[in-house]
């Protein structure tokens, strides 16, 4: 449901049959666009901070949306709320084509406040909608974007956003259970659960469960806690693990991990021994308390103890008025 990261930059080049744009609306900031044509092209598990509304034009797609696989034909539209995993593929051989509008929470949250809707972030229950309507609007805002001008672009929009939300939206489910210490025990309890479950991750719905609050609070605690989103956190954590065990258990890779960080640590020393702004000079004073600093490494003395030595080396130096 997303554009890929070359769609993101104005284009992508792939088989004949496929093709895609994405770009920014001219006139609402917040508001992204995508237009693309798609054949055997994959989306992997992936989530937006925006809402994500497509009109299927042609074709089938087929995405995973909360552990569940749906299926978008032609005519349909489908409304994904923030934050929610999915991915996405053609469901039969000539794939499809789509119509997609990123709009930011806050450019909904405002549509809606303007309507009169309870406080709170608009909330679409129901992911695919078989709605003529909701259809014509998408394709009119998007045309819009790509030919009119800045007014009939962001009129045309105002009217789709609207549009959705009174025919589909409801409020957010309210969040019952309160996050009294800034969410930090729902996020512990949620990284727990992942990393119980890393081979079969969780639903939103089930984490957000066993974390003891709603979905969208611990979405909104997740992210400020760990910088990322539960998905994002999986897929690093993930990352980490495809380094076999035997292969971290042997004794090169045990040195490897051991020297790194001594040989950065002597780049370093090295560097500001050396160099002198954008010039190398060599230092006397410099290069004796390092001297010393080997020395005492060798002899295995204490990290203070070499700490100590360098710096009276290459004072007493100075003091001498030989550096």
């Amino acid at each position: 449901m997303a554009g890929t990261a070359s769609a993101r930059r104005g284009g992508r080049a792939g088989p004949p049959s496929e093709s895609a744009r994405y770009w920014p609306h001219a006139a609402v900031p917040g508001v992204d666009l995508l237009r693309a044509r798609y054949v055997t092209h994959r989306y992997a598990r992936h989530a937006h901070e925006t809402y994500t509304l497509a009109l299927i034009e042609d074709g089938v797609e087929e995405f995973r949306h909360d552990g569940v696989l749906l299926r978008a034909p032609q005519g349909s539209v489908a409304l994904l709320n923030p934050e929610v995993v999915h991915t996405g593929h053609a469901g039969v051989p000539e794939g499809w084509a789509y119509r997609v509008l990123y709009p930011a929470v806050s450019v909904v949250a405002g549509i809606a406040a303007e309507m009169g809707a309870p406080p709170g972030t608009p909330h679409f229950p129901q992911t695919i909608v078989a709605d003529p309507r909701s259809a014509r609007l998408i394709r009119a805002a998007h045309r819009a974007a790509e030919h009119g001008d800045q007014l009939a672009a962001s009129s045309l929009l105002h009217a789709a956003l609207a549009g959705l939300l009174r025919a589909h939206a409801r409020p957010a489910p309210p969040d019952t259970r309160s996050l009294r210490d800034g969410g930090g025990r729902a996020v512990r309890a949620a990284r727990d659960l992942l990393h119980e479950r890393m081979a079969a991750p969780p639903a939103l719905a089930e984490l957000a469960g066993a974390a003891g609050v709603g979905p969208f609070a611990l979405l909104r605690a997740f992210r400020a806690e760990t910088g990322m989103p539960p998905h994002a956190y999986l897929n690093l954590k993930l990352a980490g693990l495809t380094v076999p065990d035997r292969v971290l258990a042997r004794e090169r890779a045990r040195r490897f991990a051991e020297l790194v960080p001594v040989a950065l640590l002597a780049a370093l020393v090295a560097v500001e021994t050396l160099t002198h702004g954008k010039t190398v000079a060599a230092d006397p004073a410099r290069l004796a308390g390092l001297a010393a600093a080997l020395v005492a490494l060798a002899l295995r003395a204490p990290f203070l103890v070499v700490v100590v030595a360098a710096a009276a080396t290459a004072a007493a130096i100075h003091a001498l008025g030989l550096g």
